[in-house]
């Protein structure tokens, strides 16, 4: 299963890279400097571009960093025994289940905040009972990195 619960791309921005894989951009970019099998293509105004397989080398990448805690040095000793260290190396079975997880748990987020924000605009355009003051309603999920709907700029 290589990445076939990614969005239907053949491409992915370095931003959308960085959140399927949790990190920031500037760290896909450093990686990119430390980790020759992992080369984005660039566009012709030098926008980097991730194929699938970039994708899922970045997720085996950060596992081996942040989640079994190993250096630079030892990441890319473990790539070479792996032997996903070469371009045309065949992608890491976990590597992808996680990417397709993250990329699913990013769907869910996108769907849940469209749900909230509907859920707002309804719950903003009840009338009030003639002769009370509106009363305003908060509502919050617990999706990660949403902002509560009590804090959010309304029109």
């Amino acid at each position: 299963m290589a990445g076939n619960d990614l969005p239907d791309k053949l491409f992915f921005k370095i931003g959308e890279v960085a959140q399927i894989v949790g990190v920031r951009p500037h760290v896909l970019r450093y990686w990119e400097s430390e980790f020759n099998a992992l080369r984005p293509l660039k566009t012709r105004g030098a926008h980097r571009v991730y194929r699938r397989r970039d994708v899922e080398l970045a997720m085996l990448v950060r596992r081996f960093l942040h989640d079994e805690g190993l250096t630079i040095a030892g990441a890319k000793k473990r790539l070479r025994e792996s032997g996903h260290d070469r371009v045309s190396s065949p992608p890491d079975a976990g590597a992808a289940r996680e990417v397709n997880s993250r990329a699913e748990l990013l769907a869910v987020r996108e769907e849940l905040t469209e749900l909230l924000h509907q859920i707002e605009l309804i719950v903003g355009t009840e009338a009030a009972p003639v002769g009370t003051a509106p009363v305003k309603a908060t509502v919050t999920a617990s999706v990660p990195n949403s902002v509560p709907v009590s804090a959010r700029n309304r029109p």
